[in-house]
């Protein structure tokens, strides 16, 4: 390649590095976008990635899914004493 081949591929390497999510942060705003609003930014980087990428896909599938399904679920509070015996429990039923 001539050395300006190779300034063109470098400058797009770090445009699609600042473009594109890694899936851990394509699944961190799949999350976000159910309780709050993406930014412009937020929404075409998502966008982008999910029509590169199945498994994120259908992690927002599933993902929208549980919300839906499972509305409103309260977590009861656990206290550090109660759980020794409850990893113990784990371990036995591994």
């Amino acid at each position: 390649m001539n050395p300006n081949g190779t300034e063109i591929s470098n400058f797009m390497k770090k445009l699609m590095k600042k473009i594109m999510l890694s899936c851990e942060k394509a699944t961190e705003l799949i999350e976000k976008k159910i309780h709050f609003k993406l930014s412009l930014k937020e929404k075409v980087q998502l966008a982008m990635h999910l029509a590169l990428c199945k498994p994120c896909s259908n992690y927002k599938k599933q993902s929208y899914l549980i919300e839906k399904t499972v509305p409103n679920i309260e977590f009861k509070e656990i206290a550090k004493e109660d759980l020794k015996p409850l990893k113990e429990e784990i371990i036995k039923k591994l």
